[in-house]
């Protein structure tokens, strides 16, 4: 299951006022969308996304008076799913007395400005909800939020397409990406090693299911985790990503 998770340490999140409230499944997943204006200059700049996520935790903490962020998961044009309440928490979002129907799934998108979801929200959302499926007990529903509570949310476009079943832009199929190139010096523990490259890295072996930290920190578990991928793929099970661990990581295929 394909998902590029920004944690709530990697997008600077506020720690919860208190505990959540625990859910072990739903019927699904309702969408929601930030409503108000959002600015345009969020597709060209990540940033941008990471700021408004921001501010939106800020607003449900000091304005809504809410232990959190109220949404499960957030996802930006970028195809990036920001880590909310996340899995087996309840939601606050979806209204008073629905939170436990259903996870909630924010598309940055608003009712003025930048309005019309991009294929990469779209598929941000399905990433999402896989996710949630997968982690949480998440069941078939995709909802949207104005489902069962009074609200335009969330918005035309986003509850269009939620209507017409939620597909995957281009008939389901992922666009092909090419892989990131090995960065030119073999990642190794001890001593632990940092950097962007080890967060590329474990970003890459999470999303082929592998259960890692994505804290560009490559230390005693990433080290483990890379010798039983690489016993996995038949390769010389050094514990240290060099350049053919690096490509399997990305080419061989899941198993």
């Amino acid at each position: 299951m394909a998902i590029d998770l920004v944690t709530r340490r990697e997008w600077g999140a506020r720690q919860p006022r208190g505990a959540y409230g625990r859910l072990s499944s739903t019927r699904g997943v309702k969408v929601h969308y930030t409503g108000g204006q959002v600015s345009p200059d969020i597709v060209g700049d990540h940033a941008r996304c990471v700021a408004l996520v921001r501010s939106i935790q800020n607003h449900h903490m000091d304005g809504n008076g809410w232990i959190d962020v109220g949404y499960s998961l957030l996802v930006c044009p970028h195809r990036k799913v920001f880590e909310g309440r996340g899995p087996n928490h309840l939601p606050a979002a979806n209204g008073s007395g629905l939170n436990s129907g259903h996870y909630a799934v924010l598309g940055l998108v608003g009712s003025t400005g930048f309005t019309q979801p991009t294929d990469d929200i779209l598929h941000g959302i399905l990433d999402a909800v896989e996710y949630l499926r997968d982690k949480g007990g998440a069941g078939d529903e995709i909802k949207g939020h104005r489902d069962g509570y009074s609200t335009d949310c969330p918005g035309g476009p986003l509850y269009a397409w939620v209507k017409r079943g939620a597909p995957r832009p281009g008939g389901g199929t992922n666009p092909p990406e090419p892989h990131p190139s090995f960065p030119g010096r073999v990642l190794k523990y001890p001593p632990v090693m940092v950097g962007e490259d080890v967060r590329t890295w474990q970003r890459q072996m999470r999303t082929r299911g592998w259960d890692i930290d994505v804290d560009g920190l490559y230390g005693e578990a990433s080290r483990d985790a890379c010798r039983a991928f690489q016993r996995e793929k038949g390769l010389s099970a050094t514990g240290a990503v060099n350049r053919a661990t690096w490509q399997a990581t990305w080419e061989e295929p899941v198993t």
